[in-house]
C-alpha cells in the first residue's frame, strides 16, 4: 500500500535518504525543513504519516506535534537525537505515536510506519458493543475513533483512544498500567509505566476541557494503575 509521507527534518542529508528509501518502498514523499512552514502546509495538504523531527528551525518538533494534535489525526513518529527517556516520554505525551533516537536504521523507519499504519487502520475491537456507552456525557466510537463530550469533539490520539475505551469497558475496576499498555500498544511494544502515566495526564487535560471534575472521575490507584468512576 501507499502512504503521502511528511518528512519533518532540518538535516538534508537524513531527509534526501529517508525520502529516497521510501519513494523505493512506493510511498509518496515531502520534505519540509522548518517547523513553521508545517501546520500552513497541512492546512492546504492531505498527508497519510509524519515524520518529525524533535531538533527543528522555526517550530521546534514537541510544540508542533501538539499543535498537529489539535486538528488532526495524522499518525506522527518522532526522530530525535537525544536519548534521554524525558525527551521520549515528552514525544508520546504531546501525541506522538511512535519515536526513533538517532542514529538509525532506515529499514527499521519503513517497518515501523507499516506497523503504526496497519494499526491506526485497523478496527477496533471493543469487548461490549460497537458503540461504547457514555459517562459523565463523555461518548467514545469505536468505528470511527471519535470521542465527545455532549456535542464538543475531543481529539485523543489513537494510544489515548484505546486506553479511554478499555478504562470505560471495565468502569468501576482498578486496571494495572501494564493492562493498559497491552492494551494502548497492539504491537506488544514495551514502553515504562510514566508512558502509560504521560498518556493518562493527556487523556485528563483533553477531557477537562468540558469536564472539570476528570479528577475525580478518572482515579489513580497508588501502586497499581487507575480506576474509571
Amino acid at each position: 500500500m501507499s502512504w503521502k509521507i511528511l518528512i519533518v527534518e532540518d538535516e538534508q542529508k537524513i531527509a534526501q535518504i529517508l525520502m529516497e528509501f521510501l519513494q523505493a518502498e512506493g510511498h509518496d514523499c515531502i520534505t519540509i525543513g522548518d517547523g513553521s512552514v508545517v501546520l500552513p502546509y497541512l492546512e492546504k495538504h492531505t498527508v497519510d504519516f509524519i515524520l518529525l523531527d524533535v531538533m527543528l528551525p522555526g517550530i521546534d518538533g514537541l510544540t508542533l506535534c501538539q499543535q498537529i494534535r489539535q486538528d488532526y489525526h495524522t499518525p506522527i513518529m518522532m526522530l530525535t537525537a537525544k536519548g534521554e527517556e524525558v525527551d521520549r516520554l515528552m514525544g508520546l505525551g504531546f501525541g506522538a505515536d511512535d519515536y526513533l533516537c538517532k542514529p538509525f536504521s532506515i529499514r527499521e523507519v519503513a517497518a515501523r510506519i507499516k506497523t503504526i499504519m496497519k494499526r491506526t487502520h485497523s478496527q477496533p475491537s471493543p469487548p461490549v458493543s460497537k458503540q461504547l456507552p457514555q459517562f459523565s456525557g463523555v461518548t467514545l466510537n469505536p468505528n470511527t475513533f471519535e470521542s465527545f463530550i455532549g456535542e464538543h469533539e475531543i481529539h485523543l490520539t489513537p494510544v489515548e483512544f484505546r486506553m479511554l475505551s478499555y478504562l470505560l469497558a471495565h468502569q468501576d475496576k482498578v486496571i494495572t498500567r501494564d493492562a493498559l499498555m497491552l492494551e494502548a500498544y497492539p504491537d506488544h511494544r514495551i514502553v515504562s509505566h510514566r508512558t502509560i502515566d504521560s498518556h493518562i495526564k493527556n487523556i485528563r487535560a483533553k477531557l477537562s476541557q468540558y469536564l472539570p471534575q476528570v479528577e475525580d472521575i478518572l482515579i489513580s490507584v497508588y501502586g497499581v494503575g487507575y480506576r474509571l468512576k
